[in-house]
């Protein structure tokens, strides 16, 4: 515990820490430089502009997107970077979805528009695995359009995914910029020292000062504390939820099976599993509600509609 804090740095899976070291003017090198590590040497970035990062669209609902980061680079290149800290249904569909706000964005900058569109990047920094990817061992996932050959079909739309929990080397093993960047990302918040080889460069320097508890005025730590808390709160359900979802899973597979002997039917061993399942997501979308979620987060993050969670 150091000055009532659990650690010694920010942590940057926090809504807060992840914005006030990557989402801020003063800040924005390391923003630039992580980026850079991510992207191909064509669309490097010299200098990027921070962009409104809500009521995006033309409607109610589109207006609904909210970004965590949103900026563009003195070269026209569009990126939106979200921090995703618990395991979402239709993850990479919510990518594509945002992808669509900064494409749309280019044809009303001017009276005219030939349809020629600069590369947007949405890139996802994820504290789980994602389903599809449970056996793959990378944990940097690079997607654009390709066509039948395997060849890139357009560069204009990329989606970049970064899941940490597949990340496991240790200081002495970081060589890329992006390894670095991907350490500090899962284990900034637990270190007590920086590691030599990140202190010696003059921007993981600065960065750490940066990232120092002790630095933030009174006004950011208690921010940070509240954030924090806020934090672990969403964790703990989120833990909840998985394990929960899990015994109701299993038991609903034996009450399937039950049933399914009882009647001969494969419906009932689905019937059995789907009733746990919904039973459970509700029970968590109760907890969220008392932690004070708004209706289209819990809809978001439990796959109930809206409807049933404001019935709740």
């Amino acid at each position: 515990m150091i000055n009532g804090f659990p650690s010694r740095y920010i942590n940057l899976l926090t809504d807060f820490g992840f914005k006030r070291i990557f989402g801020t003017e003063a800040n924005k090198a390391f923003l630039i430089d992580f980026l850079n590590s991510l992207l191909p040497s064509i669309h490097q970035i010299q200098d990027l502009t921070f962009k409104n990062t809500e009521n995006l669209g033309y409607t109610e609902i589109d207006r609904r997107a909210i970004f965590d980061l949103y900026c563009q680079s003195t070269t026209g290149e569009q990126f939106i970077v979200e921090l995703q800290k618990a395991k979402q249904r239709f993850f990479k569909d919510r990518s594509l979805y945002y992808a669509t706000f900064p494409i749309q964005e280019q044809s009303i900058q001017g009276n005219e528009w030939n349809y020629s569109v600069s590369p947007v990047y949405v890139v996802g920094i994820l504290d789980f695995c994602l389903e599809e990817h449970q056996d793959d061992p990378n944990y940097w996932h690079t997607v654009t359009l390709k066509d039948e050959k395997g060849q890139v079909f357009c560069d204009k739309l990329n989606l970049v995914y970064l899941e940490l929990p597949k990340f496991t080397k240790s200081p002495e093993a970081l060589e890329s910029q992006l390894e670095k960047w991907v350490y500090l990302f899962k284990n900034l918040s637990i270190l007590d020292e920086p590691p030599s080889n990140l202190h010696q460069d003059n921007l993981f320097g600065e960065f750490f000062e940066t990232a120092e508890i002790a630095n933030f005025s009174q006004a950011e730590q208690e921010k940070y504390r509240s954030n924090l808390k806020y934090h672990w709160d969403w964790y703990s359900v989120f833990e909840t939820f998985e394990y929960s979802l899990q015994e109701a899973e299993a038991e609903g597979r034996e009450e399937g099976l039950a049933k399914g002997r009882e009647e001969g039917r494969e419906e009932g061993r689905e019937e059995g599993r789907e009733e746990g399942r919904i039973e459970e997501k509700r029970t968590v979308a109760r907890r969220m509600k008392e932690l004070g979620l708004s209706t289209a987060e819990i809809a978001a993050c439990t796959g109930l509609s809206e409807a049933e969670i404001a019935a709740l």
